[in-house]
């Protein structure tokens, strides 16, 4: 694990800059440009797993952004969050303005943002000293709330059972890696149910396997079950009445004090009104994408 000095030396002796290697600055201008100066696009990997929600990245993952990412993960060069975040706050902003229905340009989603990072195993955050994910997310939520955007980081959710090594794994070995790999934590539904937008972030997508995954968890709380505009998603109207019946079913099996029928026609309302049945809740935001998944942008 990274020691306490590592992190010591980190501040206090100048550093190469992480991108291209110019001397005596830890990230240069045109390092931080590849990362933040161009607007975030909507991406899709080819192939696209079943379930993969709308996803937002701020830049093509090579050369620099490559750089940048594997010195924050890898080498543990912790300073370099604060300009990834300011990447991914980008990306969730992207997010957040497709998000919007026709008509309502200009208004921020109705309640709280949520940023769920794509958890990581236990033995890599052991293994790195820190979790880069979480670490980028919470510095694009500082970025979100000083734009007066109401967000928070809710790490909502953790391994179920153990996972290969993604590394030399296909777009098909990868979904079949992790497929029903994610769940829940205890306690985080009320507060997922509560969210204007939840935004599942990670610092880079390849095959999408992880972002789709992370979003079946999730829409089995969240009552949406199919969501962006995927392969296997359906249409926006499939998605919406697929919502719907899942609030029903939930509120059908909810145990009542009376009133029959009534009772579980005012619990799906409740259950509406809560953004259980809205097919737009969940989406997806990274630091970084293929360069391919930016040729077939599908906002």
């Amino acid at each position: 694990m990274r020691g306490w000095w590592q992190d010591l030396t980190d501040l206090v002796l100048p550093a190469d800059c992480a991108g291209c290697g110019a001397p005596r600055v830890a990230l240069c201008a045109g390092c931080r440009a590849a990362l933040c100066g161009a607007a975030p696009r909507g991406v899709r990997p080819v192939p696209e797993p079943r379930g993969l929600p709308v996803v937002h990245a701020a830049a093509p993952y090579g050369d620099a952004v490559r750089a940048v990412l594997l010195a924050h993960k890898e080498r543990g060069a912790l300073p370099l969050a604060g300009v990834l975040g300011e990447a991914l706050a980008g990306a969730v902003r992207a997010a957040l303005r497709a998000s919007l229905r026709p008509g309502t340009a200009g208004q921020g989603p109705a309640g709280p943002v949520l940023l769920v990072p794509v958890p990581s195993a236990r033995r890599a955050v052991w293994a790195r000293g820190h979790d880069p994910v979480r670490r980028i997310a919470l510095a694009a939520a500082g970025q979100l709330r000083g734009a007066g955007v109401p967000v928070s980081v809710l790490c909502a959710l953790r391994q179920r059972r153990a996972v290969a090594d993604q590394a030399g794994l296909n777009s098909r070995q990868r979904q079949a890696n992790l497929a029903g790999a994610l769940e829940v934590v205890a306690g985080a539904g009320r507060l997922l149910r509560e969210a204007g937008k939840v935004v599942v972030v990670d610092d880079l997508m390849t095959t999408g396997a992880s972002l789709a995954e992370a979003s079946r968890a999730l829409g089995g709380v969240c009552g949406v079950h199919r969501v962006g505009d995927g392969a296997g998603g359906g249409t926006a109207d499939d998605d919406g009445r697929e919502a719907q019946m899942t609030a029903e079913r939930q509120a059908g099996n909810r145990p009542s004090c009376g009133g029959g029928n009534g009772s579980a026609k005012t619990a799906v309302n409740s259950l509406a009104a809560s953004g259980m049945a809205r097919s737009n809740i969940i989406h997806a935001a990274v630091v970084a994408a293929t360069p391919a998944s930016f040729e077939i942008n599908r906002n």
